[in-house]
């Protein structure tokens, strides 16, 4: 397996970004990839290859014992009325006790196609690190994630994107009052959900105590005044835009006087914690981003 994937064009990669980012059609990445077909590596072959693999990414099952998981919906008023998500707690800190034990929270925000399997995953991990996890769906109401990215894409871009902020503005607001959360809250995200998250930790304010931002796009510099969360930044080094603006954006964090910490992870590119996508998943780095990522939130978000 690893011999097929080093055939894989660095070229074709990108190819796919693209085309999940919904910069091009699916007509045209095809037609971009069979550019890279050589003997013994055919069009379909690398399609498949850089394709999500869910199931074989799984980390922790659905019905893990150690986890306790429900899909929760909940009223949105200033965005599009209402939004469901994946709620996930540790199966031992509602059995210690009479009653839940109180876990900080976290707010897990995917990519721009919906609440797939992988972001339900990374949810499931963060139930293990004994915080609650709630991961919400910009595509609840267009029907919820369609079980297929590309479309899930295409009904990503019907929504409209205020009301979509403040569906997750919502879910932060309303997992914070949980009876089961400390009130103290985290949020994390990947490509869009990096970009949500620093969206966040802008418009809650002191309501968030912490940020782990994957690939996103930065905080606007107007805004950056109001963020009080401690931000850790998580970029690949070969994912240039993002790489080459890291500067720019923690020159922004400091004059404003917010803790952070920006990672540009070697040999990573856009994308490098998903491990359903192994042409982009970088396993080393995406593990060490993890293990800041909890240590992080562990620091910023976790009650004594």
């Amino acid at each position: 397996m690893e011999q097929e994937r080093k055939k894989i064009p660095a070229e074709a990669v990108d190819l796919y970004t693209r085309f999940i980012h919904g910069e091009i059609s699916r007509r045209a990445f095809v037609s971009g990839v069979k550019g890279f077909a050589v003997a013994g590596l055919t069009t379909g072959a690398i399609i498949d290859a850089l394709m999500p693999n869910y199931a074989a990414a799984q980390q922790v099952r659905h019905d893990d014992e150690r986890i306790k998981a429900s899909y929760e919906t909940i009223p949105s008023p200033d965005g599009n009325g209402y939004i469901r998500g994946y709620l996930v707690r540790p199966f031992s800190a509602d059995t210690r006790n009479a009653t839940p034990t109180k876990l900080p929270g976290v707010i897990v925000v995917h990519e721009n196609r919906g609440l797939n399997p992988h972001t339900e995953d990374v949810a499931r991990r963060f139930a293990l690190e004994n915080f609650m996890a709630f991961a919400p769906d910009a595509l609840t109401t267009v029907g919820g994630y369609p079980g297929d990215d590309y479309k899930g894409g295409q009904l990503f871009g019907k929504i409209d994107g205020a009301k979509r902020t403040q569906d997750f503005v919502a879910a932060a607001r309303w997992l914070k009052a949980r009876a089961d959360c400390t009130g103290q809250i985290a949020a994390t995200g990947f490509c869009f959900g990096g970009g949500m998250a620093n969206s966040l930790a802008a418009i809650l304010g002191p309501d968030l105590a912490a940020a782990a931002p994957f690939y996103g796009q930065p905080t606007p510099p107007a805004d950056v005044p109001k963020v009080k969360a401690a931000i850790l930044i998580n970029h690949g080094a070969l994912d240039m835009a993002l790489a080459n603006g890291l500067p720019a954006q923690e020159a922004e964090l400091k004059k404003n006087n917010v803790r952070y910490e920006g990672h540009l992870w070697p040999n990573s590119v856009h994308g490098f914690f998903n491990d359903a996508t192994p042409e982009r998943y970088n396993k080393a780095t995406a593990e060490q981003a993890w293990a800041r990522t909890i240590g992080w939130f562990n620091q910023y978000a976790r009650t004594a």
